[in-house]
């Protein structure tokens, strides 16, 4: 027997699929779902909570003509399996592969690329308005989960869509409720009479004939329309926003597909901003996803029927989030000062362990960064230490507040960024290729990483105790297994550490990058070179002497970190060595990422792609180092030690930027 999605290669195929036979695909939908996401890893909860609502709304909308803008969109799974997309689907999250987020590269049916929640309701506007503007004709739907609502960004849409008045349709996905039969019930009578235009008409005319009654009428209207907003607020949980000028539909449960596309259909004849209010369950149909939603939300590989998730035999070292956390708390039992915050990512970041032992001094504020940041500010104020730990493609999120809440007024506040760098699968909006950058400008922060795990507990002790902002940027994963220091100590800022000392050239590495220097170090002595390798530490403030002392040194400098090599730290030195007037001008390499969308794969592919593993870096540098003994007519005999002409010794050179490093960038099918 053929499976009913085998037959569907776009949504006008879906349209052809009597209507009871949809539960039969949706089962279908759950079962790929499932065969997929086991293999190759994704976000399972909430893709199997809306498979009835992504086919409800290809049902009734006629996409890619009808715009679907999809929220955070790693609940789009099943709109891609709907949309051409099924052949290819076992490649999701793969190198090369399909992104596991909606992406307009990827198809005509997706509008809008996202990653980071809250976006969908302003896209939806925009499209909307541009529609009315060149008098076109068609749908506009934004579909949002509840946990974006707290986005500050969301509720501006909201805002401004009940101002303009436009056709467009908001649907939000509330996935935080069970349904009980009685309250299904009553939503789905309570949709039938506001889906339709009936109930909207006879207020109206019920209105009118009060206002027409001599000397009263208005009196009595105003009692009436109490009436019905009091009635509102008692029995439909939509006064917010109707309030705010968009008409709440719902509730509506999201897994009765002959509900769903019954009030879909009624609402897309309705004038105006509408908002359809859509209950779900995360993880339907995959009891351990339904029991553990916060488990199951992003899944490594797993086994369906235990649910047991697929490890390797080999012991992993301890992850740098959970360094982090177990530090975090043996600091906050000396201190009670100090203070844990997250932006609606408590397991994420490891602030979840930390708040199983200080609850009161643990603060989840939603999807709301940029609160997060300005309620951290004043906690300084009043006496704390606010650590904020938060991804570092997230702090984006809240710039402005980072530079006016915090760094103008140079509060105490510790920025725990963790995710710096490549982080994988998740793809380009989850990279934290720009914290440097972005934070490197601000006055009085101070920026830093460590080269390890142990180094990591010290940094952040070292953050928490400056004065003033202080951010510590950490990689995604496992740390490199080396011993823990028993006692936890600051660091002097702006102070590198040399690891091994060299006269030939010198490797200034920054945090997660050492140990790969390290690595390439030994390959270019194994090429007869004297290569000392520093670890940086801090990339503001740099430590200028050392920079300038192994300038002088070996005439020949490095940088390596993972991060946009425009603004990075490699600038940093760059900046630096343009100030050191007087001094020996080196020839400098900055390695890190190009001006390139790292897309998304297994840390390690896009690393080798990215020449940021240590062969890759081996060939650029040993390539860089033969090209200056080119251009001063040596050859590799003479070294990096080649006398001036009064043989006193090194030859001036001026200053190769180099920047950015070329890279290829990764493919995208």
């Amino acid at each position: 027997m053929s499976k009913i999605l085998d037959r569907i290669q776009s949504p006008a195929d879906l349209k052809k699929v009597p209507r009871e036979d949809l539960p039969q695909l949706a089962r279908e939908i759950r079962d790929t779902l499932l065969q997929t996401i086991s293999k190759t890893g994704g976000h399972l909860g909430s893709n199997l909570g809306v498979v009835e609502l992504t086919m409800a709304l290809h049902y009734v909308f006629d996409s890619p003509k009808d715009k679907l803008i999809w929220d955070v969109g790693h609940q789009s799974y099943v709109h891609k399996l709907l949309t051409g997309r099924k052949d290819r689907f076992d490649s999701l999250r793969q190198y090369g592969g399909l992104c596991g987020f909606a992406r307009r590269e990827e198809s005509d049916h997706d509008h809008w690329n996202v990653g980071h929640g809250g976006t969908s309701i302003s896209a939806a506007l925009g499209y909307a308005k541009a529609r009315d503007l060149k008098q076109e004709e068609n749908a506009v739907v934004a579909i949002i989960g509840d946990g974006s609502l707290t986005a500050g960004m969301a509720l501006e849409g909201l805002n401004h869509a009940g101002h303009l008045m436009t056709d467009m349709v908001v649907v939000l996905n509330d996935n935080e409720m069970s349904i009980s039969t009685n309250v299904g019930g009553m939503s789905a009578h309570l949709s039938k009479i506001m889906t339709g235009q009936v109930m909207t008409k006879f207020k109206q005319e019920v209105d009118q004939l009060l206002l027409a009654v001599p000397g009263i009428g208005q009196d009595i209207s105003r009692y009436a329309h109490r009436v019905d907003e009091a009635i509102k607020g008692v029995f439909i949980p939509g006064r917010l926003f109707e309030d705010l000028g968009l008409r709440y539909i719902g509730p509506v449960d999201g897994h009765d597909t002959e509900q769903l596309i019954d009030a879909l259909a009624g609402i897309r004849k309705l004038k105006g901003p509408t908002l359809v209010h859509v209950i779900t369950r995360k993880g339907k149909g995959y009891e351990l996803a339904e029991e553990k939603a916060d488990v199951w939300h992003g899944a490594s590989p797993f086994d369906i029927a235990t649910g047991e998730f697929v490890s390797s035999s080999k012991k992993s070292n301890p992850a740098y989030t959970a360094v982090f956390a177990e530090t975090l708390i043996e600091l906050a039992k000396a201190d009670e000062k100090i203070l844990g915050i997250t932006a609606a990512m408590p397991d994420g970041t490891g602030i979840s362990k930390f708040g199983k032992v200080f609850p009161k001094r643990t603060f989840d504020v939603g999807m709301a960064e940029q609160h997060a940041v300005g309620y951290a500010g004043a906690l300084s104020i009043g006496g704390f230490r606010p650590v904020l730990a938060i991804y570092s493609t997230f702090l984006q999120r809240a710039y402005d507040q980072v530079v006016h809440d915090i760094c103008l007024m140079n509060l105490d506040v510790t920025f725990a960024m963790d995710r710096a760098g490549i982080v994988g699968e998740d793809g380009a909006t989850h990279q934290g290729m720009f914290d440097i950058a972005y934070l490197r400008a601000l006055p009085n922060m101070v920026i830093m990483a460590p080269k390890d795990e142990n180094e990591l507990r010290h940094m952040l002790k070292t953050a928490v105790y400056h004065k003033g902002p202080a951010a510590v940027r950490y990689p995604r994963g496992s740390g490199l297994g080396v011993p823990m220091d028993e006692e936890i100590k600051e660091l002097e800022i702006g102070k590198g550490e040399v690891l091994q000392d060299g006269t030939d050239l010198a490797i200034f590495a920054y945090g997660h990058m050492v140990d790969p220097s390290m690595k390439v170090a030994a390959l270019l002595e194994g090429k007869g070179l004297s290569v000392a390798v520093i670890n940086a530490r801090f990339a503001k403030p740099i430590d200028q002497n050392l920079v300038l002392e192994y300038a002088r040194k070996t005439g020949c400098i490095v940088t390596t970190e993972e991060h946009s090599v425009q603004g990075g730290f490699g600038s940093a030195v760059l900046e630096g060595l343009q100030e050191m007037n007087g001094s020996v001008p080196p020839r400098v390499k900055c390695i890190g990422v190009g001006d390139v969308a790292v897309e998304h794969g297994a840390s390690k592919i896009l690393r080798k792609d990215l020449k940021l593993d240590p062969e890759g870096m081996f060939e650029t540098i040993f390539s860089f180092y033969n090209s200056i003994l080119d251009s001063s007519g040596n050859d590799n005999s003479q070294g990096n030690g080649a006398k001036d002409s009064s043989g006193n010794g090194k030859e001036e050179r001026p200053i190769i930027t180099d920047v950015p490093l070329k890279v290829k960038q990764p493919a995208n099918e």
